[in-house]
């Protein structure tokens, strides 16, 4: 079957739209139509070069849609199920699923560019062979999945707006309630009030978190962050953040660091703001490459430095519950969705996320 496709051929050049072939689903594989994929950082960078990766790729992993066919021995979706995608999957039985960490899930080990059997379900009209980033491939209007790629949904939730769940969202939030466990009146410093900053707060907000410290080098994102939750706002571009979030937390640091951004700096930054026996959370994707300098006497005092990825809790579930959150009028969603495009409109769409002019934007599928 035929497909419309973003494709990035090259490197610190925009995407290119082109129909493509799908190719029918093989063993425990999925073929989606998808009807929604948001906009996120981490393609961008593919193509700045930040993070390589074979090419050509047909970019996309926060998506959201409905199965219209599946391959052999498939056994957790049907045709007419509507799925969210996993950009890491989880196969339930290697040692990191059954040890209750599905995130690490051994799958991860191997190149997540193609299906399991090495292969590309996806092809240019002249028969070149495409890279599904992360095996979910969401700019595209249908692909071909592993069944561990996808998480089946309620029927009843917009895909429009819950397809952020597969990235952002669960990104951004999870490590609130798995990495952290942020326990009520705790106080909390989050560096980054982007997408997937902002559900960093407005999770700790559920959590019961005392003081939400904002920290960000852009007004518009301190002032989306106190409208999710935040109740104090730092502008490192006036001032030092680390002493303004020692200050603001009245015990020289806070109990918990979100770092959202990726760079070293804001790596560092957010380490040094915790007290003894605080924690940081590192969520941002940095440059291939990137190194931190930490004082090690800080590990000492029993700072702890942690990361996460996609939530690092267990997606399967994950997802679903924040949905039901959604759908149950405690975790804003819609409001995370500041513009909705065509997927032609997919490089201004980045254009406007680099300027820090939109807290999510979601590509739409007609």
């Amino acid at each position: 079957m035929n497909a419309q496709a973003a494709i990035l051929y090259e490197v610190k050049k925009p995407v290119v739209f082109e129909d493509v072939e799908v190719l029918e689903p093989g063993p425990h594989e999925v073929l989606v139509k998808w009807t929604a994929n948001g906009v996120c950082h981490s393609d961008y960078h593919l193509i700045t070069g930040d993070s390589p990766h074979p090419l050509p790729v047909v970019l996309g992993h926060e998506a959201a849609g409905v199965v219209q066919k599946v391959g052999a021995g498939v056994e957790t979706v049907q045709a007419g199920d509507h799925v969210c995608s996993s950009y890491i999957p989880s196969c339930g039985r290697c040692w990191y699923c059954i040890g209750g960490q599905p995130t690490m899930c051994a799958l991860r080990d191997k190149p997540r560019w193609f299906m399991h059997d090495g292969t590309s379900r996806l092809r240019t009209r002249s028969g070149r062979s495409l890279h599904h980033y992360l095996q979910v491939a969401g700019y595209a209007t249908h692909t071909v999945l592993p069944e561990q790629s996808v998480i089946p949904i309620r029927k009843d939730a917009p895909l429009d707006v819950v397809c952020l769940v597969s990235c952002g969202v669960l990104a951004g939030a999870g490590p609130v309630f798995n990495r952290a466990k942020v326990q009520p009146g705790a106080s909390v410093a989050v560096w980054g009030c982007g997408g997937v900053g902002l559900n960093t707060i407005q999770m700790a907000k559920l959590m019961g978190a005392g003081k939400i410290i904002a920290v960000d080098v852009m007004k518009q994102k301190l002032d989306w962050a106190q409208e999710f939750g935040a109740t104090h706002a730092v502008d490192a571009s006036k001032e030092d953040p680390v002493a303004s979030v020692h200050a603001l937390s009245g015990t020289a640091g806070v109990d918990y660091a979100f770092e959202l951004v990726g760079t070293q700096k804001t790596m560092e930054q957010a380490f040094n703001a915790t007290h003894r026996g605080g924690m940081c959370v590192v969520v941002g994707v940095s440059p291939a490459g990137t190194r931190l300098s930490i004082d090690p006497g800080m590990l000492l005092q029993q700072r702890v430095l942690t990361g996460t990825s996609f939530g690092g809790g267990h997606q399967r579930t994950d997802v679903p519950m924040l949905i039901d959150l959604y759908m149950s009028g405690k975790y804003k969603l819609d409001e995370m969705i500041t513009r909705r495009v065509p997927l032609t409109q997919l490089n201004e769409a980045f254009d406007l996320m680099l300027a820090g002019e939109v807290k999510r934007s979601v590509v739409v599928y007609d």
